[in-house]
C-alpha cells in the first residue's frame, strides 16, 4: 500500500512503472497488492524511479521487503487456484476489519470441514477430483481467522449436503458469534429486497491510516479485487444500508439458533 501511495504521488500509472522498470504490469499489480515480495534491490530503484528521498521511509520499506521475503502460507497454493484469489487471500490476511456479506451460502471463512467440502463440490464448474477437493477444502480453513458480517436469511435455511451437516454448521456459526471480535447478522427475509444482492461482497479495512481498503466481489467462477474510491463509496453506502435492515447480533443468533433446531 505504502508503494502504491509513492507511486500516486510521483504521477506514475502502474503502466508506466511497469515499463520503466522492465517488468510485466501484473507483477507491478502483485507488489502493490502485497502478495508477492520484492528484492532489496528492486525495491531500492522502485524507490528512485518514485524519487523518494525520505531515509527513515526507506529504511521501513527495506525492512518491510525482507520480511515479506517470508513466503505467507498461501504461496504453496499457487497452482491450485487462480492468482486473484491468491491475491486477496494476501489482502484477507492482512486485513484487521473484514466485512463480509452472502446470500448463497456461509461465507468460507466460517464454513465447516463438512460442509466446506460439499459446496466447493457442488458450485465448481467441473467435478473436482479428490486430491483437488481436499486442497481446496484445506485453503478455506486456513482462512479461518477471518471475520464475519452479514449472511441473508436464506444462507441460514439452505441444505447443504445434509441436514446434519447443516445443522452443525448452523451451530458453528452460533459458537463464532460469541467469540471477541467476530459479529453475526442476518438480513432477514422480511426485509425484502437490498443492495449487492447478486454477488458476495467481502470489504477489507488495514491498521495503517495511509492504506486505503479494498473490496472483493466473486461470483460462481471468479472474483476481483477494486480499490477506486467510487467502487468503494458505493460499496460502503450499500454495507450502511444492510446494517439497518438486518436483524442485530442477539436475534440473528437467535434466529440462527432456531433453524438449527429445526434441522434436529
Amino acid at each position: 500500500m505504502a508503494l502504491r501511495r509513492d507511486r500516486d504521488a510521483a504521477r506514475l500509472t502502474q503502466e508506466q512503472v511497469a515499463g520503466s522498470m522492465d517488468w510485466s504490469l501484473s507483477k507491478v499489480i502483485r507488489i502493490e497488492a502485497g502478495t508477492v515480495s520484492i528484492s532489496t534491490n528492486d525495491l531500492r530503484a522502485l524507490l528512485r524511479l518514485y524519487a523518494v528521498q525520505d531515509d527513515a521511509e526507506v529504511r521501513e520499506l527495506l525492512e518491510l521487503a525482507r520480511a515479506a521475503r517470508k513466503r505467507g502460507w498461501w504461496t504453496a497454493y499457487r497452482d491450485a487456484v487462480p492468482g486473484g484469489f491468491l491475491d486477496f487471500i494476501g489482502l484477507e490476511s492482512d486485513a484487521t476489519v473484514h466485512r463480509y456479506f452472502q446470500s448463497l451460502v456461509v461465507p468460507g471463512v466460517l464454513q465447516t470441514k463438512e460442509y466446506a467440502r460439499i459446496v466447493i463440490a457442488t458450485t465448481m464448474p467441473t467435478d473436482p477430483d479428490e486430491d483437488q477437493l481436499k486442497t481446496l477444502v484445506e485453503i478455506r480453513l486456513k482462512r479461518q481467522e477471518n471475520i464475519l458480517e452479514c449472511p441473508d436469511e436464506s444462507v441460514i435455511h439452505r441444505v447443504a449436503g445434509s441436514r446434519q451437516i447443516m445443522r452443525a454448521q448452523l451451530i458453528h456459526l452460533v459458537d463464532c458469534a460469541r467469540r471477541p471480535g467476530i459479529t453475526i447478522r442476518v438480513l432477514p427475509f422480511a426485509a425484502g429486497h437490498h443492495p449487492v444482492m447478486a454477488r458476495a461482497s467481502v470489504v477489507l479495512e488495514f491498521p495503517d491510516e495511509g492504506d486505503d481498503p479494498v473490496l472483493y466481489v466473486e461470483d460462481a467462477f471468479a472474483g476481483e479485487i477494486l480499490d477506486r474510491p467510487q467502487d468503494m463509496g458505493i460499496y460502503y453506502r450499500a454495507f450502511e444500508k444492510l446494517d439497518r435492515m438486518a436483524l442485530d447480533p442477539q436475534k440473528s443468533i437467535t434466529l440462527i439458533t432456531e433453524v438449527a433446531d429445526g434441522f434436529a
